[in-house]
């Protein structure tokens, strides 16, 4: 019996689907790990979770690399140890907690970015990853001193602010933004022609 071109769609599109679930999945489970593979340095520690989330963004689009990196988030606030210093939902009162927040709208910005032309080539996929690292940065910094002045009643000021959450942890996130940017080259093309296939 042959399959109409109807039936044919909506098996690709089920395909996908379940692709899409299982590297999202995937992604989960990479970011989680990335939480502990990490170099301790002072009050941020520098973890592989950034690189895994921006390679979510970048190998999944924006919505799915975002999607990955929220799932993880609430399994972490759920109770699963899956944050640098555990989990819970009192997490959120960790200074360091502005970060992981960041991670799922950098992987967003990055993914829509980089996944804007067909396929990418090194200056948009740099671009990419600088912008949802600055994202990320961002919203960590601005959430540490809130959390620092307001909750925990230890403000900091802004150069240690500066300090430590930014010069001390962004060196070794701008190498990650490098391997990002070589290793989204090499795979985005392959994922959407399997995709395509």
């Amino acid at each position: 019996m042959v399959k109409s071109g109807v039936d044919l769609r909506q098996q690709g599109l089920r395909k996908n689907k379940t692709r899409d679930m299982v590297l999202c999945a995937m992604f989960v489970t990479l970011i989680a790990a990335g939480a502990f593979i990490k170099v301790p340095i002072p009050v941020v520690p520098f973890t592989l979770q950034y690189l895994f989330t921006m390679l979510a963004g970048l190998l999944l689009g924006g919505k799915l690399g975002c999607l990955s990196v929220c799932v993880y988030i609430l399994l972490g606030l759920a109770g699963l140890p899956v944050f640098t210093q555990g989990g819970g939902i009192g997490y959120i009162f960790q200074p360091s907690f502005g970060y992981i927040i960041g991670f799922a709208v950098g992987a967003y910005v990055t993914g829509v970015i980089a996944n804007g032309k067909g396929n990418p080539g090194y200056p948009r996929l740099m671009a990419a990853n600088f912008i949802g690292l600055g994202i990320v940065y961002f919203f960590g910094m601005v959430y540490y001193y809130l959390i620092s002045d307001f909750y925990l009643g230890t403000p900091i000021g802004l150069w240690p602010l500066f300090l430590y959450c930014f010069i001390l942890a962004v060196p070794g996130d701008i190498v990650l933004c490098i391997v990002g940017a070589v290793l989204g080259k090499r795979m985005i093309p392959a994922l959407k022609a399997e995709k395509m296939g």
